[in-house]
């Protein structure tokens, strides 16, 4: 579905400005933006993918990965097309580089989110799979109607976005999972064509708004991997989100364009853990490895407290409050945490 797109401005000669991501194109009459989906008709910016729906799932919310909001739950996720970044490793490039017309899609409503949401006992929406924040205006009316329902939103996002923008969707929006890719202008400037300080400042808007921040970063081999840039990363999130919020370290497999690297060594995996926990990070975890560096410690005590296998939630050992059992101290989890095993992952 196409309508009047959000977040832009009208400049002379029918040319329009989009204020959606921080690229800002200024973009002619019959031309699209950089990222696809956002058309120039007569000096009216449209969307191009209102609605346009690639996938629908049932996932544990571990997938995404969140393992402090709600963990244990089920959550309703939802993509459409295109990206806002050009990264050559990207495992959804089929979806996230596509243009509209070039995969297939079908068309939903917000209602009909809310109703199938509602329908697979899912606590929670998941805008995820490619950028959802290109979804923007559709976002916008679903996360309202979520609310209320008393349904929980959540952004799995690569953070590019304007502060504008941002402002006028962070009431709705309860969780995110922002991936910053690597920790220098450069690595995006090469990689991702874009840049890390408007990602960044969008991760501080987030918190600062009182959204759930987990962070993600792929690790990989001879990119973003050295000691120095897992440290400052470390450190930043330390000093910008918390030393209690989740730092998500996840292992790079070869896929898309970059297939000329084998898969992350295990062994930067677990240095780049040691790293943030020296900075101070309370729960840092490693992804893409079943079985390791998936289990919720008790910082204080070491005590474990969520006990976990891949996407499934083997066991919850917490006091009430989300606090740890064997000595009080109180865990940033936010909701319940509920055992889950076998978990419904398709819809």
């Amino acid at each position: 579905m196409e309508k009047e797109a959000m977040a832009y401005t009208k400049i002379d000669n029918n040319y329009v400005k989009c204020n959606l991501c921080p690229r800002s194109c200024v973009i002619k009459s019959g031309k699209r933006g950089v990222c696809r989906v956002r058309e120039n008709r007569d000096g009216t910016l449209f969307t191009l993918i209102y609605g346009l729906t690639t996938a629908e799932a049932i996932d544990p919310i571990e997938k995404k990965p969140l393992f402090h909001f709600w963990p244990g739950s089920d959550t309703y996720s939802i993509s459409t097309l295109s990206c806002t970044f050009a990264c050559p490793w990207c495992q959804n490039w089929e979806i996230s580089q596509a243009s509209p017309g070039e995969v297939y899609a079908h068309e939903l409503t917000p209602d009909k989110v809310i109703e199938k949401t509602i329908k697979s006992n899912s606590s929670s929406i998941s805008y995820t799979y490619n950028e959802p924040l290109l979804w923007y205006e559709f976002i916008y009316d679903t996360s309202k109607l979520a609310k209320e329902n008393k349904i929980h939103n959540i952004l799995v996002t690569n953070g590019y976005i304007t502060e504008g923008a941002l402002s006028q969707l962070v009431d709705f929006i309860d969780a995110a999972n922002v991936d910053i890719k690597g920790f220098t202008e450069n690595f995006y400037r090469t990689y991702c064509k874009g840049d890390l300080e408007s990602v960044l400042l969008a991760t501080k808007l987030m918190k600062k708004r009182g959204i759930h921040i987990e962070v993600t970063n792929l690790i990989i081999p001879e990119i973003n991997d050295s000691t120095d840039e897992i440290r400052q990363l470390s450190a930043w999130v330390r000093d910008n989100v918390g030393k209690d919020a989740p730092l998500h370290f996840s292992r790079f497999f070869p896929n898309y364009k970059m297939v000329d690297r084998p898969p992350t060594p295990f062994e930067t995996l677990l240095k780049a853990k040691k790293i943030a926990e020296e900075e101070g990070l309370q729960y840092v975890y490693i992804g893409n490895v079943p079985g390791e560096g998936e289990n919720t410690f008790c910082p204080n005590c070491k005590h474990i407290l969520i006990r976990r296998m891949g996407f499934d939630v083997l066991k919850v050992d917490l006091a009430k409050g989300n606090t740890c059992p064997k000595c009080g101290f109180k865990i940033n989890i936010v909701g319940n945490a509920n055992a889950r095993t076998f978990g419904r992952w398709f819809y």
